[in-house]
């Protein structure tokens, strides 16, 4: 065969083998382009039946809040009188007969305080009123004796006397009258000055103004009070009267509807772990603290024995009246731009989210004034991912009851 021919017969086999491998390449990349399709469409399948695919909740029912309940809160005791008794005159303690811990009664002396300026000032003012006492019996006798004089003068027979000489004697008797008034007078203001002297005197003996237990004692013998309650004065004692015995205890807002005077209160310490005092709420602030948002509540009790004493940090524990609410637990809530939500799972087996108001919060439970009612399913810990009418199965949570799963 010419060369030239086996040269064409070569190229036409190049041709064909080049036909050949471009429909074997053609033929796969239409088997791969269908396979990489077919696996897409079936993993957005998948994907479209897991997004639709009902989400598992944890569930509980919605229960009755109990007809009571008890909010125990922490309190502190407080005398029911507590004074600070300061010096009502000044000097210097002679003797003191009452210290911390004393029980005293109304009227006993605690201390006495020596005052020699205040006996002087005493003195001279007694002497002052005795002066005064005579210069009154001179005025008197003067007044006397000028109108015994007026008197002859005035009766004397017309040309004896002129009339001048009748006025003169008319004018010393006013006169001697009017020095006697106001030799009375002055008597009088000496008098005052005895007796508010008198009064302070009182004061040197310091004493107790009610029955109670003295707290604190700042004074010693020997050492200089000054009269007065001011920054610059020392107190002499501090007394308080302890029975009854006020406990006061800040209620929350949430509570704060709730308490009324006579409510019955149980108090404990850990102090006295064996011991509970009962007591009755006697009043209340009446008003809504701004700052903590509590109300003040004062509860008294009985302390006879004085086994409490101020300053004691207790435990009160008040039974309340509940009003229709329904208690779900606090990991149920859910708090978003327009207040407190709850998710409930409705018979359609989806989540609904619903506005409810917080009648009580008690820790790890809520009481819910409004928004669901008791026997609804709701959802604990709901994820964000989870919106409202979505597809949900709902599961009850160990120990807790729960409606049945759709």
């Amino acid at each position: 065969m010419p060369q030239h021919d086996q040269t064409t017969a070569l190229g036409r086999r190049l041709q064909i083998a080049a036909g050949i491998v471009a429909v074997a390449l053609l033929i796969g990349f239409v088997v791969a382009n269908r396979t990489r399709s077919a696996a897409e469409a079936e993993l957005a399948d998948a994907a479209r039946d897991a997004a639709e695919a009902p989400v598992p909740v944890v569930t509980v029912q919605a229960a009755d809040a109990p007809a009571t309940e008890m909010l125990t809160l922490p309190g502190e005791t407080a005398a029911w009188y507590e004074s600070t008794i300061y010096a009502r005159v000044s000097g210097y303690v002679g003797t003191w007969t009452a210290d911390i811990g004393d029980h005293v009664r109304k009227g006993d002396v605690l201390a006495t305080i020596e005052t020699p300026d205040l006996d002087a000032e005493f003195t001279a003012a007694q002497a002052k009123l005795k002066a005064a006492d005579a210069e009154v019996r001179v005025r008197q006798a003067q007044a006397a004796f000028a109108r015994t004089t007026y008197e002859r003068w005035r009766n004397s027979p017309k040309g004896v006397v002129s009339d001048q000489e009748r006025e003169a004697k008319k004018a010393d008797y006013d006169s001697a009258v009017a020095q006697q008034n106001a030799a009375m007078a002055q008597v009088n203001v000496d008098q005052g000055e005895v007796d508010r002297l008198t009064a302070l005197l009182a004061f040197k003996q310091v004493t107790a103004p009610y029955d109670g237990t003295i707290t604190e004692r700042r004074i010693d013998i020997g050492n200089l009070v000054t009269a007065g309650s001011t920054a610059a004065t020392t107190p002499l004692y501090r007394l308080s009267h302890d029975d009854p015995m006020r406990v006061f205890v800040d209620v929350p807002q949430s509570a704060a509807g709730d308490i009324a005077t006579g409510l019955s209160a149980t108090v404990t310490m850990s102090a006295l772990p064996n011991r509970s005092f009962t007591g009755t709420v006697t009043r209340t602030a009446r008003a809504i603290d701004s700052k903590a948002r509590t109300l003040r509540v004062e509860v008294d009790i009985p302390n006879k024995d004085s086994a409490l004493v101020p300053g004691m940090y207790v435990q009160v524990a008040m039974s309340l009246k509940m009003r229709g609410a329904v208690e779900v637990p606090a990991a149920a809530l859910i708090f978003r731009s327009d207040g407190p939500h709850v998710a409930v799972v409705g018979s359609d087996g989806r989540v609904h989210f619903r506005p409810v108001t917080i009648a009580r919060d008690n820790g790890n439970r809520l009481d819910l004034g409004s928004g669901i009612e008791p026997g609804a399913r709701i959802v604990l810990n709901i994820g964000s991912d989870i919106a409202d009418g979505d597809k949900v199965v709902a599961t009850g949570q160990p120990g807790l009851a729960s409606a049945s799963s759709h």
